[in-house]
Order: C-alpha cells, then sequence, then structure tokens
C-alpha cells in the first residue's frame, strides 16, 4: 500500500453550483498547485466532476502530462435535498451526530464511506497521487483519520487547501503554499 496522497480542496469559484468556475485568484493559485506538485512525482489526479475541481486540477495535469480521472464519488456531499437557512447550524451538528440525515441529503458516514472508497482505490496503484474534493468531503475524511479533525477546523478550511496524508502513519500534514 502506498503511504502517502495530497487532498486538496479546489480552488476559490464563484459559487457552489457543480458548473461554477474559478474565480481570477482560483485560477492563479490553481497553478500555483501545479508549481508545487510538479516535484512531487505525481502519477494519477483523480476529481470530483465539478467544474471547480477540474479546473483545480487542469493545470498540474497539463504540467505532467497527465490525464483527470473524474469521479462521481468525490462530488461535495449533500447535506439536504432543498435549501436550509440552518445550513451551517446543520453542518456543524452532522459532526457530532454521522448518521444524522435531513430529507433529500446524506449522512456524514454515508458521504465519508465515498471518499474513503476512492482513498483506498488510490492506495492501491502504489504511485504518487492527487485527488480534488470538496470541503465537507475532506473534512469527513481528514475526521476519519484524526478524531479531533471536525466543524471548527472545516471552518478554518481554506481554498485551495492541500493536506498531504500517510496512510501508514495515519498521520495529516497541512501543506503550506505561501
Amino acid at each position: 500500500m502506498k503511504s502517502s496522497l495530497y487532498i486538496v480542496r479546489h480552488a476559490e469559484a464563484t459559487g457552489q453550483q457543480p458548473d461554477a468556475p474559478l474565480t481570477n485568484k482560483g485560477e492563479s493559485d490553481a497553478e500555483r498547485l501545479a508549481d508545487f506538485f510538479h516535484r512531487k512525482g505525481i502519477k494519477h489526479i483523480v476529481s470530483s466532476s465539478f467544474a471547480r475541481a477540474v479546473a483545480t486540477a487542469k493545470p498540474t495535469a497539463e504540467k505532467l502530462a497527465l490525464r483527470i480521472k473524474q469521479d462521481q464519488r468525490l462530488q461535495e456531499r449533500v447535506l439536504c435535498g432543498k435549501p436550509a437557512d440552518n445550513w451551517l447550524e446543520l453542518l456543524e451538528s452532522s459532526f457530532q451526530e454521522m448518521d444524522k440525515q435531513w430529507p433529500g441529503g446524506e449522512s456524514s458516514n454515508q458521504a465519508k464511506k465515498r471518499i474513503l472508497a476512492v482513498v483506498e482505490e488510490a492506495a492501491k496503484t502504489e504511485e504518487p497521487t492527487v485527488i480534488v474534493s470538496h470541503g465537507n468531503l475532506i473534512s469527513l475524511l481528514l475526521h476519519a483519520i484524526d478524531r479531533q479533525f471536525g466543524f471548527q477546523q472545516w471552518k478554518q478550511m481554506q481554498c485551495p487547501e492541500v493536506f498531504h496524508i500517510d496512510l501508514v502513519g495515519q498521520t495529516i500534514t497541512k501543506i503550506d503554499l505561501s
């Protein structure tokens, strides 16, 4: 089993819709990510199919002459079926009640299961891999590795954010891109 993966929260986008493009800052940050990953020996890139995630991965893929494998399982978690004014409160409670599911949404445990399956598949390649996804889904992955990672840490996440995960040691390192 490969010992590490890079998990990337997408760069800044114009909105939350699946087709929302990156902002100018987001495009610049995606280029910066490509420079960072250029020196890491990356062999695979797996991304959510949402436009902001693919656009974040694209400069890295182009620089490394790699294909982006889009995976539906990396799409952001659906908290509830329709917009909720109290979505932040619902999200916070979902870190304490991991099986809680609102109508039309998925529980934290259901969403976590999706991203863990992608991570397990990537680990089997035994080659350096970048996985690009979304904040809530990534925070659930990080919570699975380190129970201290929760709602407050999710709130502090930036766009983009990069985490190096050592699967053997079960450690998470936040990467400073500055």
